[in-house]
């Protein structure tokens, strides 16, 4: 289980924001279910039934989001093994295998290479893909949006420029889509401003009803004022709980075991939110570093896993294997989240 401070030692910090890693060679299904429980790279524990060993894939997949459709699931994560978007599929959460990438052509917006943090949301008898990449315009990070028949795509982004692009904050990174309680489509992110030396915040916005455009104004819900925080925070990941709301995210230097999982409760889908997280949520542990970029999946029987990144310790900022896919309880106590096997 992750503490709640950093115990592996301090790297130096650097200042990018976090998703431009090379990605490892094709990926494989992992082998980290064999490995006795216990052992120095993975942690026991149970998902729907079965058990399971972290990593549950132990190849590079970046900035990870989960979509379960019918009985299969489906996970998207930043470029890599010749993917743009690359996907996971899985039958129940512990067995995961490559599947095709999701969005072999970028819009025509796009410089390519830089495909980050892909979320995907289902809207209508369709799939909406949000994605980061960069502006040929602006020289930005922007979000981009695709959409395909199936969950595994092959999505395609027929826009001519990006969905979301502040290029006067430094540009629009780590797009989070989520479905509130009431049926309304918001969409979340961070703004880019740590690539120049701006201020960072998290921001939200209503998407229509077909995901399709953004309606009104942004709303800036959180910035870092946490010393563990470092230069920047991203990554939001909003989250309803018992008719509250959770806003999730990613701190400080994403290639160091300085990068940690905090949160804050929201009253309402657009804030205001106040942070609650003078230390972090989720952090480095002996088993592995740099734990970041969440997504929360509730389950069928009424449960939540918490998926992420993470370094292996002795491998912190590698190409190979690179950062791998976590997934850990989440339960409440007391009306707050933790990440963990209940006690």
């Amino acid at each position: 289980m992750f503490t709640a401070t950093s115990i592996a030692a301090i790297l130096a910090a650097g200042c990018e924001s976090g998703k431009s890693q090379p990605a490892s060679p094709g990926g494989r299904q992992s082998s980290a279910a064999a490995e006795a429980p216990g052992s120095a790279s993975a942690a026991a524990g149970t998902v729907l039934g079965r058990a399971y060993q972290n990593p549950v894939y132990d190849q590079d997949f970046p900035d990870p989001a989960v979509l379960r459709v019918g009985a299969q699931y489906y996970a998207y994560g930043t470029q890599g093994g010749g993917s743009n978007v690359q996907v996971l599929t899985s039958p129940d959460l512990t067995r995961w295998s490559p599947a095709p990438d999701a969005l072999p052509r970028l819009g025509s917006w796009a410089s390519g290479g830089k495909t980050w943090a892909p979320e995907v949301l289902a809207v209508g008898g369709k799939y909406v893909l949000f994605y980061t990449e960069q502006d040929q315009t602006s020289g930005k990070q922007c979000i981009g949006r695709a959409q395909s028949d199936k969950p595994g795509g092959p999505f395609v982004d027929d826009r001519r420029a990006p969905l979301v692009c502040q290029v006067e904050l430094g540009g629009s990174i780590d797009p989070n889509p989520i479905r509130a309680a009431d049926g309304a489509l918001y969409l979340y992110w961070k703004n880019d401003g740590n690539c120049c030396g701006k201020p960072v915040q998290l921001w939200a916005q209503r998407l229509s009803p077909d995901a399709a455009s953004l309606p009104g104004a942004p709303v800036a819900l959180l910035t870092n004022t946490k010393s563990w925080q470092g230069n920047l925070i991203e990554a939001p990941e909003m989250v309803s709980h018992d008719g509250r709301y959770f806003l999730f995210y990613s701190a400080n230097d994403y290639g160091s075991d300085k990068y940690a999982v905090g949160y804050a409760s929201c009253q309402g889908p657009t804030g205001p939110c106040a942070d609650r997280s003078a230390e972090p949520l989720l952090s480095s542990a002996p088993a592995a570093a740099g734990p970041g970029h969440n997504f929360v999946l509730d389950l069928p029987d009424g449960s939540s896993v918490m998926f992420f990144h993470a370094w292996p310790p002795d491998a912190i900022g590698s190409t190979v294997p690179g950062r791998q896919l976590w997934m850990e309880p989440l339960t409440w106590v007391d009306g707050q989240p933790r990440v963990g096997p209940p006690d």
